[in-house]
């Protein structure tokens, strides 16, 4: 395969490092030859196609491309070729973070985790996932939205920044054992679908990495089930809510949604609707208002479908609401009274 022969090339170009697998379908690690602790970090596996990996420590991710440290050489890995990334932490990150996921990297924008992860209580989840939970702000109101990964690509619905260009995220971040909140003023829209519900975005000004969400299943969910909803409803940031999934199919308007009896009040449209695993199944976006524990959410697979697409909602500076206006079909009364 060509990019592992270009990797041999790169390796052995430096001294004292062994180097093993370049074919199709072998592993590709790089390492000092003569050196080996037991304190050392657990490196990385990133899984390219053709079932080749490399084993490195991950230096940084971009939307087109990973940054692999593989010992004395750093390598520029295309995220075309990235199909899954097997992450390694320190027992102190695990702490944090929670468990290791694999995740499997789509179109460099969001991640799933191809095996699912281990249900867990929702306090931990909280505080694993909490995060990646923002509050998106606009002169006229304000909701909730979802990071998808750490270049600052967000999710919210599209009711929540309709007609607006000023557009601020506010986002909860860890420093030591303290969270902060950190305001982001450039805040560009990607793509929108006005019929969906959905808008993505991207933060502009931020010269951190941020955390980030697994998307899950809806389809895999079970009727009982039980979800949390994070997000700002009325305004209070960071508010959590439980309760269970009461339908994976409920018609409203022609679409499919999932309903819940998580509390969702105005300020959660957009937030992120979790599965005991920390998977995003669905997007809060709306409620009935003359009743209790009678939520709805965007089911992911919709959400999954515009960001594979994402293209073809791009944002359009001359038609920011990308509106269509259908016109009524001909009356047949018209029709009749109008022929000769």
């Amino acid at each position: 395969m060509r990019f592992s022969l270009v990797l041999l090339a790169m390796v052995l170009t430096r001294p004292g490092l062994a180097a093993t697998g370049v074919a199709s379908g072998e592993h590709v690690e790089a390492k000092p030859a003569a050196r080996s602790s037991a304190s050392e970090v657990a490196a990385d596996v990133i899984q390219l196609k053709d079932k080749a990996a490399i084993s490195g420590k991950i230096l940084a991710e971009k939307s087109d491309q990973v940054v692999v440290d593989l010992g004395y050489t750093v390598l520029v890995v295309p995220r075309s070729q990235v199909t899954k990334i097997n992450r390694s932490a320190s027992p102190a990150a695990i702490a944090l973070r929670g468990p290791v996921v694999t995740t499997e990297v789509k179109g460099g924008l969001y991640a799933t985790a191809p095996t699912p992860p281990n249900e867990r209580n929702v306090r931990e989840l909280v505080q694993q996932l909490g995060e990646a939970v923002v509050q998106v702000r606009t002169p006229g109101g304000l909701g909730s939205g979802f990071i998808l990964n750490e270049e600052g690509y967000l999710i919210t619905n599209f009711h929540v920044i309709e007609s607006e260009t000023q557009i601020s995220v506010e986002v909860y971040q860890h420093h030591g054992a303290q969270l902060e909140r950190n305001s982001f003023k450039q805040v560009r829209i990607v793509a929108m679908n006005k019929f969906a519900d959905l808008a993505l975005l991207k933060i502009e000004d931020a010269a951190t990495k941020f955390a980030r969400v697994l998307l899950g299943d809806a389809d895999a969910l079970s009727v009982g089930e039980r979800v949390f909803a994070i997000g700002s409803p009325l305004g209070l940031e960071r508010t959590v809510t439980e309760g269970i999934l009461s339908t994976k199919t409920r018609e409203i308007q022609g679409a499919l949604y999932l309903q819940t009896t998580a509390q969702i009040n105005p300020g959660n449209s957009g937030g992120p609707l979790f599965n005991l695993r920390g998977e995003v199944v669905g997007v809060t976006n709306m409620k009935l208002t003359f009743g209790e524990g009678l939520g709805f959410a965007i089911p992911v697979e919709i959400v999954k479908y515009f960001l594979n697409h994402r293209d073809a909602f791009a944002y359009d500076n001359d038609n920011p609401n990308n509106a269509f206006r259908y016109l009524e079909p001909p009356s047949r009364t018209k029709t009749a009274a109008a022929k000769p």
